[in-house]
Parts: structure tokens; sequence; C-alpha cells
């Protein structure tokens, strides 16, 4: 971009040379200037930030709350199981792929901060190019170029900045004729209120129907982890319960042989006291 602006630069003054000998008139705009100084745009832009400081806030508080959920992850680690903790885990992922899709459609190069801007500024730059097709012609200029755009200004009187002229036109000509430029400018403000709130609408929707998706996912998840400890419990209990079983019957066969021993040695002591007696 600094190549192009200075072969640009160069290119004028060529010009400048090439037109010497009957003099040339060159004006310039500062378009910074010109916003700074519309006051529908100030108006505009300062409930831009406004926007974008909220945007910021709630980014700020997703990702607090991200952080705080690993931070209990960590916490309860040594105390939860393989599956809980992976599902701990699942969750944060979605949690924080959710925070920066919606950072991306805020502030992203195709986001929110961006296309209003555009949407913003469009309309004056329609109407600051018109002007500047008038002015140019009336006052017979050879080059007016834009002082905050590509071109290298390598030198600049203020006699040539028509920075004011612009602006005294755009209100002079909004003040008598209200031209359709005017109504246009309106229509188009008026056209991003209108899209910022559906905008606003449509993104509060997709967030409750994300919230939503996410609670009964964390529904279902917390459903099928207990559906899981249920199990386990189950599993448990049963093993004990066979435990408990096969331990009563190896003590059961125990005391059967016990009680078959002395049987058998009271028998063989009554064989022997019979034989003594005889």
């Amino acid at each position: 971009m600094k190549t192009k602006g200075l072969v640009l630069s160069i290119v004028l003054l060529v010009c400048v040379n090439g037109f010497a000998q009957r003099g040339v008139r060159i004006g310039y705009v500062d378009m910074e200037y010109i916003l700074e100084n519309v006051e529908e745009y100030r108006d505009a832009t300062t409930q831009l930030n406004t926007k974008a400081e909220k945007w910021k806030k709630e980014i700020e508080l997703k990702l607090s709350t991200v952080e705080q959920m690993k931070k209990d992850l960590m916490a309860e680690k040594v105390l939860l199981t393989d599956e809980l903790i992976a599902e701990r885990q699942e969750e944060i992922q979605i949690l924080e792929t959710e925070v920066f899709d919606y950072q991306q459609d805020r502030f992203g190069p195709q986001g929110d901060l961006v296309l209003q801007k555009k949407l913003l500024v469009q309309p004056i730059q329609d109407q600051v190019f018109v002007e500047v097709q008038k002015i140019g012609k009336n006052k017979k200029y050879d080059f007016i170029f834009d002082r905050s755009a590509d071109v290298v200004m390598l030198y600049s009187e203020k006699r040539h900045d028509i920075s004011d002229l612009i602006l005294r036109e755009i209100a002079r000509t909004r003040k008598v004729s209200k031209s359709n430029k005017d109504r246009k400018l309106a229509n188009k403000l008026k056209d991003f209120q209108e899209q910022e709130a559906e905008e606003n609408k449509e993104i509060s929707e997709a967030l409750k129907e994300r919230q939503e998706k996410a609670s009964s996912d964390k529904e279902v998840r917390a459903k099928a982890a207990a559906d899981r400890k249920a199990e386990q419990l189950r599993l448990r209990e049963e093993r004990k319960k066979a435990y408990e079983e096969r331990r009563k019957k190896l003590l059961e066969e125990r005391e059967a042989k016990r009680k078959a021993k002395q049987d058998q040695r009271k028998k063989e002591t009554e064989t022997v006291k019979d034989s003594t007696n005889q």
C-alpha cells in the first residue's frame, strides 16, 4: 500500500510539472476530520462504541466463567471418575467454542462492529464524493485527493485543504434543498438502526437457543452419568451379594465337615468303649 501511495505521489508531481506553465490547482480533503464533524456520525459512533463495550463485557464474563470451571475441575479432579472428568472437559470445550464464535460474530473481520462501521461511513463518503465533484468542477481544481487514504502526502499547504468547504457544502445542501442524498443518509441510518434491532433480536434468539441446547445437553449428560452410576452401584451390589452367598456356602460346608468329623470321632470313641466293656 505504501508503494502504491508513493507511486501515485510521484505521478502527481510529474503531472504538476507538466501543467506548471498554466498553473495547477490541487486540493485535498481529510475524511477523518469530516467524519468527526458530522453530527449523525458522531452520535451513531458513540452508540456503536457503547455496544462494543457491552459486547466486550459479555465476552469477558463468559471467559471468566470458563476459567472458573477449569479451576473447579482441577480442584475436584481427584474426587471424580474418568467419565465425569471427560464430561466436564467436554462441557468446558463447548463453552470455549461458543465464546470464540460469539467473539468472531461481534469483532471478527466480518463481525457486527466492522459491518456497522461501514454502514455509518458509506453514506457520508458518498455525500463527500458528490460535493468533491461539484467543487472540483466549479472551482476548476486539477486534483483533489483524500489525505487519510493511501496517497503519501509529501507536502501540503493548509490553503489547499478544502475539508471545511466540503462540510459547508454538505450543511448547505442539507439545509436548503433537503436533497435525495440527505434522505438517503437518514434512511440508511434508520435502516442501520432497524437492522441492528433485528440482528440483536436474532442474536438473542440464537443465544437463547444455544443456552437451551447447552442446558439440554447438560441434562442429558447428567442423566447418563446418573444412569452409569446407578448401574455401577447395581453391579457392585450384585457382586457383593454373590460374594456373601459364596462365603455363606463355604462356611456351611466347613461347618458340615467339622460336624461330620466330630460325629466320626464320637462314633469311634463309643466303639472303643464298647470293646473295653466286653
